[in-house]
């Protein structure tokens, strides 16, 4: 398998270092190039086309949320995923809506950034249930829109429904007595049914439709 491809963006070198020698010892992962903030980042994206950005959020110039919100309209294709110092979901929830995929704290220890990165590049990774919180929050709590046309089957329905609960693989997995390799299978055909990107979307999806329990919010 070809190394999945990263772009590391952030303002300052020391952290960029820190990364680059982190992910250097996994042969999974090729660091392709480094922006020090959001205007470098759309440039490189455009030139390196990586399979994954690793964005800081404030940065000079532009920060990592602009950045975020552009890269994803010119190249949906291509992940983000947020680094900060602080695990407050606000910034983090306003990136994943603009199109990020997921983030990571950086002082976490070194294989921990692997095991996020490498279940990530595999599309393995759930979605946090503060985040999913914050989603649900985002929509009435009396008259959510509903889709008489869903493309989805009964099976793809409840997949969806956990997903939205912020339920890893594995989890869902267990929870409709199927493999993880079914799970993957059922999501991939719902994000092309529904023609969308990622757990973040799905999730608002499930809530804008009407597809899960309003009055439920995530443990």
């Amino acid at each position: 398998m070809q190394p999945f491809q990263i772009l590391v963006v952030d303002d300052h070198t020391h952290a960029r270092e820190a990364i680059r020698i982190i992910l250097e010892e996994y042969s999974e992962f090729k660091i392709i190039g480094e922006a020090k903030n959001g205007q470098e980042a759309i440039r490189l994206t455009e030139a390196l086309m990586p399979d994954i950005i690793l964005m800081d959020i404030q940065m000079p110039v532009m920060d990592g949320l602009e950045a975020t919100k552009i890269i994803k309209m010119k190249f949906p294709s291509v992940k983000i995923v947020m680094i900060t110092v602080s695990d407050d979901v606000t910034n983090l929830f306003h990136a994943l809506k603009q199109g990020a995929q997921g983030y990571l704290l950086k002082n976490i220890q070194s294989e921990h950034w692997y095991e996020y990165l490498r279940a990530f590049a595999l599309d393995e990774v759930p979605m946090s249930k503060e985040i999913a919180f914050r989603i649900l929050n985002e929509f009435p709590k009396n008259k959510p829109e509903t889709n008489n046309n869903n493309p989805l089957s009964p099976r793809e329905l409840e997949v969806l429904q956990l997903v939205a609960q912020g339920l890893s693989n594995r989890v869902i997995s267990e929870t409709l007595f199927i493999s993880e390799h079914t799970v993957k299978s059922h999501l991939k055909n719902i994000l092309s049914k529904l023609h969308l990107e990622n757990r973040v979307q799905l999730t608002n999806y499930a809530f804008q439709q009407g597809l899960v329990d309003i009055n439920h919010t995530p443990n």
